[in-house]
């Protein structure tokens, strides 16, 4: 089993993980660039991080199959799980840009580019936009390094909740209007105590330009990472697909 483990969010500083290496006790850091977060690791750590890996050359359908796939099991949740679109889109022009006309005028292209490579025609969230160059950050790492996609798996925080709270959905948002949401956040981190991270690396310090939810979702994250280092993980769908490059396309929690 590896000795390191990581549960990786983005957030406004670049990417919040929580990481437990044996013998030590878990602990939150943030990170301004996924490489640099990958090389503060062991080599063999095991990584789990909510964000998308594997693009499509074509979208069919309601979006990835990986998104099709977990979306079922979130009931209420299931607008959490965004669409992504083909490889074009997402690389057509994700910044960084100059102001605000310039990212509008980026995700135009990026909308007109998915709604042409997609069946039914879809287009691309401004939400989903502004995921683009974390994208493809561990795109380009993973295509880089090989072997990496066997640790560094994605995952999402909702269907990972959903998993620990017996399959059962969460009931409460942990945003509403976005703004934090309390009784979500405890429900989240109740559960979080229920499978037995310790309460310091829930109740520390919060870096800077990180919230609440962000602390949540990396913990949540980290038990996922601890599940694919003892093989125990679920794959949404199973097998994998995959990209032209190889990289699976699937939600593991």
């Amino acid at each position: 089993m590896s000795r390191a483990l990581a549960g990786v969010d983005g957030c406004r500083a670049g990417w919040i993980a929580a990481i437990a290496i044996a013998g030590e006790a878990p602990f939150l850091r943030v990170f301004p660039r996924f490489e640099t977060l990958l090389d503060s690791l062991p080599s063999d750590a095991a990584i789990a991080v909510d964000m998308p890996i594997g693009l499509p050359e074509r979208i069919v359908g309601p979006g990835r199959v990986a998104e099709a796939a977990a979306r079922p099991c979130l009931a209420g949740r299931q607008s959490s799980v965004f669409s992504i679109p083909a490889r074009a889109a997402v690389e057509a022009d994700p910044g960084p840009h100059e102001d605000d006309i310039a990212r509008s005028a980026a995700h135009a292209r990026a909308n007109a580019i998915a709604r042409t490579l997609s069946d039914p025609p879809r287009g691309v969230s401004r939400q989903g936009f502004m995921l683009f160059p974390k994208i493809l950050e561990i795109d380009r790492l993973l295509r880089a390094r090989p072997g990496l996609a066997d640790r560094l798996i994605e995952s999402h925080p909702e269907l990972a909740f959903c998993q620990l709270n017996g399959g059962i959905p969460l009931s409460l948002p942990k945003k509403m209007k976005s703004r934090p949401h309390p009784p979500g956040l405890l429900e989240r981190r109740t559960l979080l105590l229920a499978h037995a991270l310790p309460a310091e690396l829930l109740s520390a310090a919060l870096p800077a330009k990180t919230g609440e939810d962000d602390r949540l979702d990396a913990c949540a994250m980290l038990l996922v990472a601890g599940r694919h280092a003892r093989g125990e993980t679920l794959s949404f769908p199973d097998p994998p697909g995959r990209d032209a490059h190889g990289l699976p396309i699937a939600i593991r929690v």
